[in-house]
């Protein structure tokens, strides 16, 4: 149950969606509410630095040969799964194969990403580092997702079963009426 002693960083009545409460393991930016009693600027940061690759060695992996498919559970997990992984990663591979230009389409879901979990623009902006460093960004976006209580290889939905189910404490899926609206309290 909630106790605004254990959790203090939560308001004093913790916002409800669909009957369950979205817990202190997932962070309410979710929801575009800001972590840390809400108020001005952003007190969040990245949970891995940009060029922490190596802390992920696999993914690290699957990103340098196939970025695709990271791009894509990124942004199944951004979009809230109204876009599959799949289609996704065709179209940025599409896009790689056309144009050869993903950077373009990729910091999109980066500038998106930070403005739901409140993350800081750095070291510089989402474009420069997607158009400099679009495997580490990628890598960092999926670290993040990670470290906010995703199973990456699990999509959405199967996020959104697993924590009806109870396994983890994680943010239950999105109200209706709007991105940020319905049945809150």
């Amino acid at each position: 149950m909630y106790d605004e002693k254990n959790h203090p960083h939560l308001p004093s009545a913790p916002p409800v969606v669909y009957g369950q409460p979205v817990s202190s393991g997932f962070p309410a930016a979710a929801y575009g509410q800001q972590q840390g009693g809400g108020g001005g600027g952003s007190n969040n940061n990245w949970s891995t630095g940009l060029c922490g690759c190596f802390e992920d060695v696999p993914n690290c992996c699957l990103t340098f040969w196939c970025p695709c498919i990271t791009f894509g559970q990124i942004a199944e997990i951004v979009d809230r799964g109204s876009t599959s992984c799949g289609a996704s990663g065709a179209l940025y591979t599409l896009i790689l194969m056309l144009v050869g230009c993903t950077c373009c389409y990729s910091c999109f879901y980066r500038t998106k990403m930070r403005k739901q979990y409140s993350l800081p623009e750095t070291p510089c902006g989402d474009c420069l580092i997607h158009c400099f460093c679009e495997t580490c960004a990628l890598c960092q976006e999926y670290r993040e997702l990670k470290n906010q209580g995703f199973d990456m290889s699990l999509g959405w939905h199967g996020n959104v079963e697993r924590q009806n189910r109870g396994d983890v404490a994680m943010v239950p899926p999105p109200p209706s009426g709007g991105e940020y609206g319905g049945m809150t309290r």
